[in-house]
């Protein structure tokens, strides 16, 4: 699996898009410092381009890259090797590209701007744990769906569905529950219903971390008396694990029942 991760790593980083997604956040990074003059207030607008854009660049490297390298993985399934260690060894290929090239993209900007000596530089952890976590569960998702759909263009499309659903219209749907059911008690629910969505989950920890949870009104001061202590931010990021853990799993078991 070592061998398999190195090579689908370094094929990636080799990957003219590779370069792409680096200089972009690169050149992001230097724009937000020099429009904000403020490393706090350049990781706040940065949060909002995190939260939707990596999860779909997670889902289009994911998703393209599995049918491009399609008759590779068929070569190695040739071989005397398990399948698990080929799928998880492209898998965490591309998840170490992905995130290698969000955090030295994000990284070099705001370490030359003065991070190491700011008091946002917590908070800037937590900007880039959470962009890892959604390259993870993204690249995976996209991955289970490639294995399931031979078609490229349908699975690419439902790849592409799922984002949009996770981005957008869960929120659409969380947000018209509220307001058709406002006269009952909603407090477990909006808590459920965040924690299912790990989209969702990541915005509510870093709006937390960054103490502006009051843009949030009365939603927010129940997401802060439960995320903001001690067991609540463990329990996310339980969840933010499990949300990891289960598309890999689902990726080597589908893969074992896959006829290639």
């Amino acid at each position: 699996m070592g061998k398999i991760l190195k090579y689908s790593f370094f094929d990636l980083m080799r990957s003219r898009w590779s370069y792409v997604y680096f200089l972009f956040y690169l050149a992001l990074g230097f724009v937000l410092l020099f429009l904000n003059n403020d490393v706090a207030k350049a990781v706040i607008t940065l949060m909002n381009v995190i939260i939707v854009l990596v999860p779909l660049i997670g889902t289009i490297f994911g998703i393209m890259y599995f049918y491009n390298s399609r008759e590779f993985t068929e070569l190695l399934l040739a071989q005397p090797i398990r399948r698990s260690s080929i799928f998880l060894g492209q898998y965490l290929g591309v998840t170490g590209s992905l995130t290698l090239s969000l955090v030295m993209g994000l990284g070099i900007p705001f370490v030359l701007y003065g991070l190491l000596r700011s008091g946002a530089i917590w908070d800037f952890g937590l900007l880039l744990l959470t962009g890892a976590f959604l390259t993870a569960i993204f690249s995976a998702l996209s991955f289970n769906i490639a294995l399931k759909h031979e078609n490229k263009i349908k699975g690419f499309g439902y790849a592409v569905l799922l984002w949009l659903f996770m981005a957008v219209i869960y929120d659409g749907i969380f947000l018209l529950s509220l307001i058709v059911f406002e006269e009952y008690p909603l407090d477990s629910f909006s808590l459920v219903a965040t924690m299912i969505n790990p989209i969702d989950l990541s915005r509510i920890l870093i709006l937390l971390k960054l103490d502006i949870s009051a843009l949030l009104g009365y939603t927010g001061a129940i997401f802060k008396a439960f995320f903001g202590t001690g067991l609540g931010f463990l329990l996310s990021f339980s969840m933010l694990c499990c949300w990891t853990g289960i598309p890999v799993w689902l990726l080597v078991r589908n893969a074992k029942k896959k006829d290639f």
